[in-house]
């Protein structure tokens, strides 16, 4: 919701404005100020690069690549799955107009990349040249590669590498701005892989039962191997054969933990927990923070430590 301020001329007065308009007046800026959608937007210096960002991972690469030399504008709505993103007209006169537009490729948001033939700057689809692997069977149509790359750390700063890229293009008098931030941005990220590596290298188990096909890249990273409910679309119905085979699987590989997400209803993860006789516990999958993270400073690199976290204890790694 946006609060948009209505002028209305006024003759001139030596009257003093009566206090308890003063306090009606503060109190609709404060209301303005909280229904403005929190992270939405960054906004830089004059001058700056407008930005498009198609979803989360992608807005903290573009924000941390950027800076004040960039505003940018999150298409992905805190606590909004990105799967099923639909543009408002606003969004998509933004993609039209900005000087750079990120976004995944492939089938991943759908209405973003039918938007990209309108856009006049540069468009940059961050799958491209990334190694993918194929979407499970059942996956939404027209998806063609499953795109979770982000969560494995060493494809991410390949995401912030390019991102480097298209702003050093598009904006060459701030080359080394560009560069300078974006080298302090994956030297976190390394920094972030070898804890998984180290963390998850001397394990108990190794099989991760989660909600949706999220987490196949980090699973291939990190010698684990993922077996989902419901494939690569978060919100669909797995089959009671699927169930069944799951729960086999789980009783049969000592799983302690079926993993839900932030952003999907766990109801069916719960139930096969309970027939299993095992706990859940949140994987993030950063497709988007809510907006208690986002107050709370989450980002990037917090989320994928509880990740990890939550992924030793579940795997009994000492």
């Amino acid at each position: 919701m946006v609060m948009r301020a209505i002028l209305i001329p006024f003759k001139r007065s030596r009257k003093r404005i009566p206090d308890m308009l003063v306090r009606t007046l503060g109190l609709l800026v404060l209301l303005a100020a909280g229904c403005a959608p929190a992270g939405a937007s960054h906004e830089g210096s004059p001058g700056a690069l407008s930005v498009v960002a198609a979803f989360y991972p992608v807005d903290e690469a573009a924000r941390r690549v950027g800076g004040d030399l960039v505003d940018v504008t999150n298409l992905t709505a805190p606590g909004v799955e990105p799967h099923d993103l639909e543009l408002a007209p606003d969004q998509a006169e933004a993609i039209a107009t900005a000087d750079v537009v990120l976004y995944l490729g492939e089938g991943f948001q759908p209405a973003v990349q039918d938007a990209i033939g309108d856009a006049q700057g540069r468009t940059v689809d961050l799958l491209a040249g990334l190694p993918t692997i194929e979407p499970p069977s059942g996956s939404p149509e027209g998806l063609t590669v499953d795109p979770h790359v982000w969560l494995d750390p060493s494809l991410y700063a390949r995401m912030v590498d390019e991102v480097q890229t298209a702003f050093s293009q598009a904006s060459p008098e701030h080359v080394s701005t560009f560069r300078s931030n974006a080298d302090v941005f994956t030297r976190e990220i390394s920094s972030l892989a070898d804890e998984y590596a180290t963390g998850l290298a001397h394990c108990d188990r190794s099989l991760l039962v989660t909600n949706h096909a999220a987490f196949g890249y980090l699973a291939a990273a990190y010698g684990l191997t993922q077996e989902s409910i419901s494939g690569l679309s978060p919100d669909a119905e797995p089959s009671a054969q699927r169930l069944a085979e799951l729960k086999t699987l789980v009783e049969e590989n000592g799983v302690t933990t079926v993993f839900t997400e932030d952003l999907v209803s766990p109801k069916v993860a719960q139930t096969l927990a309970d027939e299993a006789g095992v706990r859940t516990a949140v994987l993030h999958t950063l497709e988007g923070l809510s907006d208690e993270e986002v107050a709370a400073g989450a980002d990037y690199g917090s989320q994928m430590r509880e990740n990890l976290s939550t992924l030793r204890v579940a795997l009994g790694c000492p």
